[in-house]
């Protein structure tokens, strides 16, 4: 039976998921809820799921502020988050 899966990485660390999963569904399985922190340092993620929200921000192949909750994961992807 072949892989279903496509490998990615997230703040480094490398991450399988199946084809079709968003970047944001990817970083919370590998991370948990903190994409980013706030002003105050505070840990923030996705809240609407839809692009509205911008919460969800990441950078995505050296590409700042990707809507994650909108945005297919590609094999090879490299994401970081600004949680770290």
């Amino acid at each position: 039976m072949p892989d279903d899966t496509i490998s990615l990485t997230i703040d480094g660390h490398p991450v399988r998921v199946p084809p079709g999963t968003s970047v944001a569904v990817a970083v919370l399985i590998a991370r948990g809820p903190g994409f980013r922190r706030s002003v105050t340092g505070r840990l923030r993620g996705p809240l609407c799921g839809m692009g509205i929200c911008f919460e969800c921000r990441l950078t995505v192949d050296g590409l700042p502020q990707r809507i994650s909750c909108q945005l297919p994961c590609r094999a090879g992807m490299e994401v970081r988050t600004d949680a770290v």
